[in-house]
């Protein structure tokens, strides 16, 4: 599986960078699970629909964050991401708390993936 990322996902990751010290390790192991298994898993992880393009667009709801002490999963980071299956390739859109932001930036999406 190979992976790539938008320059505006990592503008996102280096912005929680400065509050969350562990996100990158913890990206680590979502690109592990993802290389396992990159389809949706409910609870998980939902593919985001309406969106009028074909690209597989999946949103992960559940990211286990160290730097987020005694939240586990429930940390409120959420992680967007294209899953292109015939070019066993994935690339991330979007990275945000849940806090900061309520949904994904579609016009992001649909800039990048249409």
């Amino acid at each position: 599986m190979k992976f790539d990322e938008l320059p505006e996902f990592k503008k996102d990751l280096k912005t929680l960078l400065k509050k969350y010290r562990t996100l990158n390790e913890d990206i680590g192991v979502v690109k592990l699970v993802l290389e396992l298994n990159p389809n949706e898993k409910p609870p998980f992880s939902f593919r985001i629909n309406n969106l009028g393009i074909e690209t597989c667009i999946i949103k992960v709801k559940k990211i286990a964050c160290k730097s987020l002490k005694g939240r586990g999963v429930n940390s409120g980071l959420r992680l967007v991401y294209a899953y292109f299956p015939a070019e066993q390739r994935i690339v991330f859109a979007e990275l945000y708390h849940k806090n900061d932001k309520e949904i994904e930036d579609r016009n992001r999406i649909l800039e990048n993936f249409n």
